[in-house]
């Protein structure tokens, strides 16, 4: 466990990642968790700051993958892309959230960088 960031930094940080859960519940809440989460917290720590980042590009970029993956759904391949994106987000999501909850950091692989 890295001793460099409080219990508080690393909590937060994990929360930032789960936070894009929401989106079961409210539209593109995938995005608006994340960011809300990030807006606040950003201030107080890099480290959330860092996390809160990579999760909300994280999240847009899913966002896009699966806008894309919903136009070809007209052929079937969209219905496999999505299988396949929501699998790769659910397990990304959770490394990312664990490895924040351990202090360390974690980058998303195939993810825009919107927000540096």
């Amino acid at each position: 466990m890295n001793h460099l960031y409080t219990k508080e930094e690393r909590m937060w940080a994990m929360i930032v990642h789960l936070s894009a859960l929401i989106g079961f519940i409210i539209p593109l809440g995938n995005v608006l968790g994340p960011l809300i989460i990030w807006l606040v917290k950003k201030e107080t720590s890099s480290f959330v700051d860092t996390h809160g980042k990579e999760a909300l590009n994280f999240s847009i970029t899913v966002t896009i993958y699966a806008a894309i993956s919903y136009l070809l759904l007209i052929v079937f391949i969209g219905a496999l892309l999505l299988i396949a994106l929501f699998l790769f987000w659910a397990v990304f999501l959770i490394m990312a959230a664990v490895k924040a909850n351990e202090g360390g950091d974690f980058r998303y692989p195939l993810t825009f960088r919107f927000i540096k």
